[in-house]
């Protein structure tokens, strides 16, 4: 759809890049998705900030730590009984597979993530995307109001959006990233707009 790749260069122009991820720290980008699950980012990077400043921010630790102080840690954001039971699964998985990952296929990595208890497709996605630079385009509520606003697609499913990004595009990760973050940027700025009216 032309109309994707126009809105690419409008939001582009409009919010400049966004730089999403700075971290090269694999366990920092899954922890960050697993945690903002139901939750708004300022909330996870306290939880996150919680574990750096424990030096618990690596796999091993916050597999071997007891699961009460790690519900503690993370507190910030939200739901943190369910989160530190899904943090324990996703960081077995990358334990044992984070250097696999990066010659897995993109699909192969995405049925792995869904294999883990609690990880959805947007939480899967994210952690393909950012932490291993596959080419998978991230939906989330954001993305759902942006397509419903611009003509794109409306009512659909998950993978419905997930495809039409795709195929309109091509498979580029990098692209992928940019544009899913200025779509964040251009949903939280309507937002802000709403709330000051």
């Amino acid at each position: 759809m032309d109309i994707i790749k126009r809105m690419y260069r409008s939001l582009y122009n409009k919010y400049g890049p966004q730089g999403w991820w700075h971290s090269d720290n694999k366990c920092e980008i899954v922890v960050g998705a697993v945690l903002t699950q139901n939750t708004a980012w300022p909330n996870v990077e306290r939880a996150i900030n919680n574990l750096k400043a424990e030096g618990a921010l690596e796999p091993n630790i916050i597999l071997s730590m007891e699961e009460n102080r790690l519900k503690g840690l993370i507190r910030p954001s939200g739901f943190y009984n369910q989160k530190a039971l899904r943090l324990k699964s996703a960081m077995s998985w990358l334990v044992s597979n984070a250097k696999k990952a990066k010659r897995m296929e993109r699909m192969e990595l995405r049925g792995q993530l869904l294999a883990i208890n609690g990880i959805g497709k947007e939480t899967a996605d994210s952690i393909a995307l950012y932490a291993f630079s596959k080419p998978i385009f991230v939906i989330d509520a954001y993305t759902r109001r942006f397509c419903a606003e611009y003509g794109i697609m409306e009512d659909g499913e998950y993978d419905d959006y997930r495809l039409c990004f795709e195929e309109s595009l091509g498979l580029d990760a990098k692209l992928f990233n940019e544009y899913h973050a200025l779509i964040v940027a251009w949903g939280k700025s309507r937002r802000a707009a709403r709330t000051t009216n």
